[in-house]
């Protein structure tokens, strides 16, 4: 199964994250199908590339509950029913 999740990277203390979409069974910072986003926690930035998240969402893939709730805060899932609407 895929997964949409958080990947980390930067220094002791001052992580950040790239999300990405990867199999399960792959460790957290094994190498990903595709990389998607970031996040950085510590000034709250995101940046998502929406169609790829919807592409893979529409696949099958299921986010982790971190990245569900950046997705719920960036209205994603709106972009994704409306997607199968159409």
């Amino acid at each position: 199964m895929i997964k949409l999740r958080l990947k980390r990277f930067g220094k002791k203390r001052e992580a950040s994250y790239r999300i990405i979409a990867i199999n399960n069974l792959a460790r957290r910072d094994g190498r990903p199908l595709e990389e998607l986003g970031f996040y950085n926690p510590r000034t709250d930035e995101v940046r998502l590339d929406v169609p790829g998240i919807v592409k893979r969402l529409q696949q099958g893939a299921q986010p982790t509950d971190t990245v569900r709730s950046i997705l719920v805060k960036a209205n994603v899932f709106e972009q994704v029913r409306a997607t199968n609407a159409s």
